[in-house]
């Protein structure tokens, strides 16, 4: 009797664990999404999460819309860059992003802007652990393919 409920209790756990993931499109499928047409998804995604009004979807829309064009630039322009020049992009990505925040402050309620903060760290810890594995290492162990 015992182990035919630890047996339902996993069962239960696994499959409740199993619906949890949430399917979002690949880098492949993004990729050939037009820029446009990321921005609509990101804005679509965000009203769900935020719970954005009209105003504020809009004031979003345009944000992202200037963010992405900066983006787009920034990636027309990509050579290998000296070290100052790596200095001066990285200083100015940072700038961009304590603007981006100002600006969503201004959009956002209190409440909107807490839960976006929470929404952007799971973002860039996710997107850490995708560099991590691209690199074939565990946290902080970069591969070694010198032979």
């Amino acid at each position: 009797m015992k182990n035919l409920f630890i047996a339902a209790l996993l069962l239960v756990g696994l499959s409740s664990f199993a619906q949890d993931r949430k399917e979002r499109p690949s880098r492949e499928q993004m990729e050939k999404f037009t820029p446009e047409q990321r921005n609509q998804l990101m804005v679509k995604k965000m009203t769900l999460d935020l719970d954005l009004n009209s105003k504020q979807q809009e004031q979003v829309a345009q944000i992202i819309k200037e963010q992405s064009a900066k983006r787009e630039a920034m990636k027309a322009n990509q050579e290998k860059p000296s070290s100052d020049e790596h200095f001066a992009m990285k200083n100015k990505m940072l700038d961009e992003q304590i603007a981006m925040k100002a600006k969503m402050k201004s959009v956002l309620s209190a409440e909107q802007f807490a839960k976006w903060e929470t929404m952007k760290e799971k973002h860039e810890g996710r997107r850490g652990e995708i560099r991590e594995h691209r690199r074939g290492g565990e946290k902080g162990e970069p591969k070694d393919d010198r032979k």
